[in-house]
């Protein structure tokens, strides 16, 4: 069975492997001892405090096959970004060059540097191992996030959004930031993508052009692939835009993938949970739900094909799904079609 928890401090060589197979342009997972044992650390601690609001705690869970024990990806929540390190977007935009006296009118597009994103929460750090691409895994790791908004909204954002994975080639080099890298930068993307996943940004306000960059001025190679995401991403992409999720504009600053958001309370998948009490007995086939318990430090998911009866306050599990989610008759779960 596959089920979702909190990492653990055993989790650790699972993770590192994790971050070594997930490549460049995955900042979140830096290839680094001490900053992944940090983030185990951060996100035990966020499970244990006690908060009536969002601030600096990030949420680090594990998709775990409960037969072999072995962990086959990861994703996060973060609850406010840019309150300690400033969180860095481009913004594209337009501006208007005309004269009414020469009969010109020409709209140009830019890109502005901004920190407009700061104090919202983010999804984060997803990344399935390629052996477990199959049957709904990533679909549960990925949207799994929001039964856990759900049931904790006060620890969240009213907003939320997701950075997606940007173009980049296969020897890791990003084609837009090959052009900040000739005109602005003696950094290579895959040094630069590390730099900041590791929470090194100073460079970036030293170096960044402070000024809108013209788009046009960019090389055709750059251009092309502003809010476009990676080949492997567009699965990703696809599934948070069927949850409402949309961009408003916003590019990464290094491979100007897209930033997409929505309001909590928007989002498909969180409008239409609801709680149920549980009950232990056969299950009819049906379709596919997430199911998640309502413990915090104790938080599991999973999927399973349920017939949920739109008006019962009452969901049936099989004794092994209650079991692996921790849940006794009449306990209450959270669920949500996949």
């Amino acid at each position: 069975m596959m089920v979702i928890r909190p990492i653990r401090a055993d989790d650790y060589p699972a993770l590192y492997d994790i971050a070594v197979e997930s490549g460049h342009g995955f900042t979140s997972l830096p290839v680094n001892d001490e900053l992944l044992m940090r983030k185990i650390s951060r996100s035990e601690q966020s499970f244990s405090k006690n908060v009536s609001g969002p601030g600096d705690e990030g949420y680090l869970f594990v998709l775990e096959d409960t037969e072999t024990g072995e962990i086959c990806g990861t994703s996060a929540l973060e609850a406010a970004v840019g309150l300690d390190d400033a969180f860095y977007h481009y913004h594209l935009g337009k501006v208007v060059h005309s004269s009414r006296s020469l009969g010109v009118y020409k709209t140009v597009d830019i890109l502005t540097l901004c920190n407009d994103y700061t104090g919202v929460s983010e999804l984060c750090t997803l990344f399935l191992r390629e052996k477990r691409r199959e049957k709904n895994n990533g679909r549960l790791l990925s949207k799994m996030r929001f039964l856990f908004l759900a049931e904790f909204s006060y620890r969240f954002s009213e907003r939320i959004i997701a950075e997606m994975r940007g173009v980049s080639n296969t020897d890791g080099s990003s084609p837009f930031w090959q052009w900040l890298q000739e005109h602005f930068f003696s950094v290579d993307f895959p040094t630069a993508d590390y730099l900041t996943g590791i929470g090194q940004k100073v460079f970036i306000a030293e170096l960044m052009p402070k000024y809108p960059i013209y788009v046009s001025l960019l090389s055709k190679q750059a251009q092309a692939v502003i809010g476009q995401v990676h080949e492997k991403t567009k699965p990703a992409l696809a599934l948070l835009q069927a949850e409402g999720f949309s961009s408003r504009g916003y590019v990464d600053i290094f491979d100007a993938g897209p930033t997409v958001e929505a309001r909590v309370e928007h989002i498909r998948s969180v409008r239409n949970s609801k709680r149920l009490q549980v009950l232990i007995g056969e299950v009819k086939q049906g379709q596919p739900y997430m199911i998640s318990n309502t413990q915090l430090e104790g938080f599991r998911a999973t999927w399973l094909e349920l017939d949920v009866n739109e008006h019962s306050e009452h969901v049936t599990l099989p004794a092994a799904v209650a079991a692996a989610l921790d849940v006794n008759a009449g306990d209450w779960v959270r669920v949500s079609r996949i």
